[in-house]
Parts: C-alpha cells; structure tokens; sequence
C-alpha cells in the first residue's frame, strides 16, 4: 500500500479458474477499483486490444524496462514475458484508488516485497475434471497445450497458502460475492477507516 488511501489488491489463479471473468464481472459494481493493463511480449489474442487487455510490447522493449528497473514485478510464463509497471500503480493509489494486479504467484512474491500491506486473493476451481473441462471447453489449444496448461495449474496452485484470502469459483455468482465482501470488509480495517475519517473523528472527539 502507498501513501494514499488506495489497496493493492493482488489477484492469482491458475489458468482456467475464472479469474478474468471473475475480475470483469466485479469492475462495473465497484467504482473504486482499477486494473493494472501488464506489459506482455506475447501476441495478441482474437478481440483483445493494446493498452486495454495488455500493453503489448516486443522482448527488446520489454527487457529495455526491466533493466530499466520499471516493473514492480515481472515473470515468464509459457515462454512470454509479463509485467507490471511499477509507475502505473503509484499513480493509481497517489489518487485514491484500489488497484489490483492480475498476477500469477511469481509477481505476488515480487509485490509483497515493495508492498508489504497489500491485499492477495487465490482463486481455484471446485476440482481438477472442472478445470480440465474449462480449459478444453475454450477450443482454442491442442491436447498437448492443455496437459501443460493442468501441469502448470498444479504448480499455481501449490502456492495457496501465500494468499491473505481463498475463493473456490465454484458457482459464478457465490464466488463474486466473496470477492465483494472480502474487499468490503478490508476497506473497513481501523488502519484505513482512521486516516480516512481522521478529520470526522478529530472533531466527534473534540472537547
């Protein structure tokens, strides 16, 4: 957390467990939140757009950043580069928002380093057939692309127990809640809610 009023949220799942739709679901209901846009050196997919999806960037530039000291994490994964410009998030913060980072459990250990207070979700499936079928039900990758996908969710997945909170994406709608309520209720932490309200509470005191 900086010097604002604003939470680092960190936000990881193993692919395939809904996090995106999860976090695109949440955004709309909660005016507070922004997301951090990663820096990333793999190719675009169908429908997503530079600088609203990623900021997509080739491996000379993104390693030109990360010499440059300019992420406050970065991490390879499936061969691609990503990372999160550590100048994006202070500005978000500096003006009173929540910014989450939509990371995997490398970049958590990176963010926790240099935000020590912030705030750190794990989001799993109801069980491994769930995940199997979700990955295969994309249609987008071959059988091969998808055993590595599950291996690689398991490896995800050994690290739960880095996280302040865990939500099972079991039904959609439960599993939302529990991310509203968990934000809900950390925005109300006495830390927070003094220097917030530190000029209400002044004046109650008063006298």
């Amino acid at each position: 957390m900086a010097s604002g009023a604003g939470i680092v949220w960190v936000v990881s799942a193993p692919s395939g467990a809904g996090k995106t739709s999860l976090l695109r679901a949440l955004l709309p209901t909660d005016p507070q939140l922004r997301v951090s846009v990663s820096h990333t050196t793999r190719p675009p997919r169908p429908g997503e757009e530079n600088g609203v999806n990623y900021h997509f960037v080739d491996r000379a530039a993104f390693e030109s950043m990360a010499g440059a000291g300019a992420f406050l994490e970065h991490a390879e994964v499936f061969g691609n580069l990503y990372g999160t410009a550590e100048q994006t998030v202070r500005d978000g913060l500096a003006k009173g928002h929540d910014v989450v980072l939509e990371i995997d459990w490398q970049g958590a250990r990176q963010v926790r380093q240099r935000f020590p207070q912030a705030v750190s979700i794990f989001i799993v499936p109801p069980g491994i057939p769930a995940l199997r079928q979700r990955l295969s039900g994309r249609g987008q990758d071959s059988a091969e692309v998808i055993e590595q996908r599950m291996q690689a969710a398991r490896r995800e997945m050994s690290h739960f127990d880095e996280y302040d909170f865990l939500v099972v994406n079991d039904v959609f709608d439960n599993a939302l809640a529990d991310l509203q309520a968990i934000m809900r209720a950390e925005r109300l932490r006495l830390s927070l809610q003094r220097r917030r309200l530190d000029a209400v509470l002044s004046e109650m005191l008063a006298g």
